[in-house]
């Protein structure tokens, strides 16, 4: 018994990056389909979910930066970098479409690998996406734990290529083996599941939603093979067919029984609908982002805003801020990566309706956070001149003073000395003891620099 417990004790336990390694089998999933990475974007709420991830990272602008010595940063358009990331990473592809490849390849197996093209200098040329199917990429560490990349492209084998010439970003986890968790594989049962159920379903129509049925016959009766022929030809055959409804007439005591579980049953639509929100949960997607509205959610309003909010905060920026940070690891040389840094303006995914932006400008404007040519430059609008001051909103300004040219330093101490003294203007209190004096008007007082 004893020998027994530790023999228990001593098998390995489950490991995380071993999706296969199941107390159940490994036969595959529960469904009886296993969805391949292919199989799974064939799913309209899979496909809607990576699509949804990587056009909108592909249409983020990727900007490169150098940060300068007061914390501040200045853009570097004239960096080698910029040109990669926000151009035009390879001779085939846009920008777009090249971050959109890395999202998918992200999304289905946690890995994006790409082939570095360099200069004599070290700096990248171009950057090509490399498959990060199973079997595509051979990655392991050597013996003194560098990883090294063997992959077949274009008809070429590379073997034992290190990070110095494949750019690989990393999803979310760790596989044991210097990569990220493959979702697709973690989520075979979940994309089984929805595969049952599409079959399910086109099987059902595909056959006219006709029910499964066994025509019972009279307990005296027994058909030779010939009659059993005709009997298929003339009833079961017409049966199955689902082009046209059929209709045919019993003899001899032959009944009709229904064998198979309804739909309305089977709850065939609410299945359907927790499926999609299954695949919503393992990408970390609201539903109503893909066009799925859940129970008792609505598809317009402010709520949707603040959905998307939550998504950006915890399903898009975790995306983002992984590729920055591989950008500057593994794209940058280590004399550069204090200095420079890649970043992706998002702030277009918030930009609010006109009213709403108009109020924000005019906030930021009249706060001084914004110079008004900074503003009009977020609008694409061109600078204007004396534009580039910041401003502030002044309060509390006498009626008599509005529209004047703004008073001298020692104007303005005077004034707010005279108001806390006296409640009142000194040229004011200075005239009419002048007056009293000397019972005439007065000229205005001299004031500082007068002759």
């Amino acid at each position: 018994m004893g020998w027994g417990l530790l023999s228990w004790w001593s098998k390995p336990a489950l490991k995380v990056q071993d999706p296969e390694n199941s107390r159940r089998s490994k036969v595959g999933s529960w469904s009886g389909y296993d969805v391949s990475a292919d199989g799974a974007m064939r799913l309209s709420a899979w496909w809607s979910g990576v699509r949804l991830y990587g056009e909108t990272i592909g249409a983020l602008p990727c900007a490169v930066y150098e940060k300068l010595p007061d914390g501040s940063k200045k853009p570097r358009n004239d960096h080698w970098l910029y040109g990669i990331t926000h151009n035009s990473p390879n001779a085939d592809q846009t920008a777009a479409e090249y971050w959109e490849r890395v999202v998918i390849d992200l999304a289905a197996h946690g890995n994006s690998y790409s082939l570095k093209d360099k200069r004599s200098d070290g700096s990248i040329i171009s950057l090509t996406p490399l498959s990060a199917a199973p079997g595509d990429m051979d990655r392991k560490r050597d013996a003194q734990g560098v990883l090294r990349y063997s992959f077949t492209h274009r008809g070429k084998r590379y073997i034992g290529l290190t990070e110095d010439d494949v750019f690989h970003i990393r999803g979310f986890g760790d596989d044991g083996n210097g990569g990220g968790l493959s979702v697709v594989s973690f989520a075979r049962q979940s994309l089984g599941f929805s595969e049952a159920i599409g079959r399910s379903a086109g099987s059902y129509f595909r056959h006219g939603m006709k029910d499964s049925v066994f025509f019972t016959a009279p307990p005296a009766a027994r058909l030779t093979q010939p009659q059993r022929d005709e009997f298929r030809k003339t009833f079961i055959d017409p049966y199955l067919g689902g082009e046209a409804l059929n209709a045919g007439l019993l003899e001899a005591g032959f009944d009709v029984k229904s064998v198979s579980l309804p739909p309305k049953d089977a709850e065939m639509l609410l299945t359907w609908r927790f499926s999609i929100e299954e695949l919503c949960r393992w990408l970390r997607i609201p539903p109503v982002l893909i066009g799925h509205a859940a129970q008792g959610q609505t598809m317009w309003g402010s709520g949707i805003e603040q959905i998307m909010l939550g998504w950006y905060v915890l399903g898009l920026r975790p995306y983002l801020v992984r590729i920055e940070q591989a950008i500057k690891k593994r794209l940058l040389p280590p004399a550069e990566r204090g200095k420079i840094f890649a970043e992706f303006l998002f702030e277009g995914l918030f930009r609010a309706d006109s009213a709403g932006r108009a109020a924000l400008l005019s906030s930021l404007g009249q706060n001084g956070y914004l110079t008004r040519n900074e503003g009009r430059a977020m609008d694409n609008r061109p600078p204007m001149p004396g534009g580039d001051v910041l401003t502030v909103q002044s309060n509390m300004i006498p009626l008599d003073q509005l529209g004047m040219e703004q008073a001298s330093p020692t104007q303005q101490l005077r004034s707010a000395m005279m108001n806390l003294l006296f409640g009142g203007d000194l040229d004011a209190i200075v005239d009419a003891k002048m007056k009293a004096m000397m019972g005439r008007d007065v000229g205005p007082p001299l004031i500082e620099g007068d002759t």
